[in-house]
């Protein structure tokens, strides 16, 4: 789950997993997989980021090393 604040200023928790695109239209909306749209206050790239820490977080994608290319 991520952290997205409404238009409204009300917080809520989003299923990282049930997203399918992310847009900033120019207000940020966030399309799920069932075809709902949800607009956030958040900025594109918050959100971006929140998606891609939390994917780090549960081992969805790795994380870049320096020191692994710095080793080469």
């Amino acid at each position: 789950m991520i952290s997205v604040t409404r238009l409204n200023g009300r917080s809520m928790l989003l299923n990282l997993l049930l997203i399918e695109h992310v847009e900033a239209l120019p207000d940020t909306t966030i399309t799920l997989v069932s075809g709902k749209k949800i607009i956030v206050a958040d900025s594109l790239e918050d959100v971006g980021n929140a998606i891609n820490q939390r994917m780090r977080d549960i081992g969805l994608i790795g994380s870049y090393k320096q020191q692994e290319l710095d080793k080469e």
